[in-house]
């Protein structure tokens, strides 16, 4: 199966796909709101160090484990450690990743209720943003029926195939998300009093520091990247011989980052600019969340010129962020029982897309269950598997398997030293961050 196993067909292609599985709602909401809490310019400094010395090793580790296995997330450590218990460590992979779809699902159909919204006309004359979304929660059948028409519209994208579905849709898309954020960046910037919000977003602000600064950039940059999920493997699987791993990792990394400055530069100025309280609207950046996302920019956006065009862009922009992800996570899911359980690709995509509908529906009917799916997946799950991950590459994999990998055997130039450097940041630098990243997240 190995050896048949189809590959991304471009370099393009490839750090489209694997840049589309990273970008996601928490670029849109997180990240500003961890930078407005954090100090604006310091923490994105700080966090671009995270992203060099905790995201970019264990992004490598994970298209690695992908690409040398040439199988699905539980597949893949089977085959690398056969007769081991580190399959469990994939296993964990795949239930992570169904289990952010089962509330992720909830959030993207809201992106396409606040589109129709828009277009409609409906949030132009919305008087309370609050009580409007509050309205949306609590009406189950509403979103039920556009949390399922989001999960059909993903499960289009992995029935078309590896080439036609996951790649081409990737480079379609993530082009359109980089241009609608330029497109708001652009008018965001361009209101009178933008400037203030330019300032608070790039000037370094020792006011607001906190202690756990560091901890907070190191999450944020972790869970920014989708690691520890299994998507990275799964994409890796579809790498070839030639794709150069680190190269790759390095532009997803950067990718990654600009969507989250430019949505910075797309809330912070028009933040400033629309509001008479600069402080209120601090507080309502740093609280972040959907309620940024569906109560404050709703309610910003309403007084703009144009209003109706610019709410219907940004939600639009959601709209694509997110599907980039859940394709990814869709396909992680959906690979494992394609070949763990020889289930043809058709059917094991409606078995997914049937449990995830099942999952979206409690967690429609019950905020707790949706929470609890949250925080499960966020601050147990996720750090778990790359805390794993690490260990697996730095510890068990044969150092001349890693160096075959990372050289492409022998074909690009790295020198021992950067292996030893490598080796040195997944056994002892990465599993101590990401422990700590547990630790804080359980006393929080």
């Amino acid at each position: 199966m190995s050896e048949k196993r189809v590959t991304f067909a471009s370099k393009i292609g490839v750090v489209a796909a694997a840049a589309g599985s990273a970008v996601g709602l928490g670029n849109i909401w997180r990240f500003p709101s961890q930078t407005a809490d954090g100090g604006g310019a310091i923490f994105i400094l700080v966090y671009i160090g995270c992203i060099l010395f905790f995201g970019i090793p264990l992004m490598v580790s994970e298209f690695m484990v992908g690409r040398a296995s040439r199988a699905n997330t539980a597949g893949a450590y089977h085959k690398l450690a056969p007769g081991t218990q580190w399959k469990w460590v994939g296993r964990l992979g795949v239930l992570t990743g169904f289990v952010i779809m089962g509330f992720y699902m909830v959030v993207c159909g809201w992106t396409l209720i606040y589109i129709f919204q828009s277009i409609s006309g409906h949030l132009a004359g919305v008087t309370d943003f609050s009580s409007n979304f509050i309205d949306l929660q609590t009406n189950p059948a509403k979103q039920i029926v556009w949390m399922t028409i989001f999960t059909l519209l993903t499960a289009f994208f992995i029935l078309s195939g590896v080439k036609k579905g996951i790649e081409q849709s990737a480079k379609i898309l993530m082009p359109l998300l980089f241009l609608l954020l330029i497109v708001l960046a652009i008018r965001s910037i361009t209101l009178d009093g933008a400037a203030e919000g330019i300032r608070f977003l790039f000037k370094p602000d020792m006011s607001h520091v906190k202690s756990t600064l560091f901890l907070d950039a190191m999450g944020q940059a972790f869970f920014s990247l989708s690691l520890g999920m299994g998507c990275m493997i799964t994409y890796g699987s579809y790498f070839n011989k030639r794709t150069p791993l680190v190269k790759t990792a390095i532009q997803v990394s950067v990718l990654d980052t600009l969507v989250a400055v430019l949505a910075g530069v797309v809330i912070f100025p028009a933040a400033f600019a629309l509001t008479a309280n600069p402080g209120t609207i601090v507080g309502e950046l740093v609280a972040g969340g959907p309620g940024l996302l569906f109560i404050t920019l709703p309610e910003l956006f309403n007084q703009m010129p144009g209003s109706m065009i610019w709410s219907t862009l940004f939600f639009c922009l959601l709209a694509l962020a997110a599907l980039t992800s859940t394709i990814s996570l869709m396909e992680v899911v959906t690979l494992y029982i394609h070949e763990e359980y020889q289930v043809s690709r058709k059917n094991s995509t409606l078995i997914v897309t049937a449990g995830v509908i099942i999952l979206g529906i409690s967690a429609s009917f019950s905020s707790s269950f949706f929470n609890f799916l949250d925080v499960a997946s966020a601050k147990f799950m996720l750090p778990i598997g790359g805390f794993f991950i690490s260990l697996f590459v730095g510890w068990h994999l044969d150092r001349k398997l890693v160096y075959a990998q990372l050289t492409n055997e022998r074909t690009l130039k790295f020198g021992i030293g950067f292996l030893r450097t490598y080796i040195f940041l997944l056994r002892y630098v990465v599993p101590t961050a990401v422990l700590a990243i547990f630790i804080y997240g359980l006393a929080a």
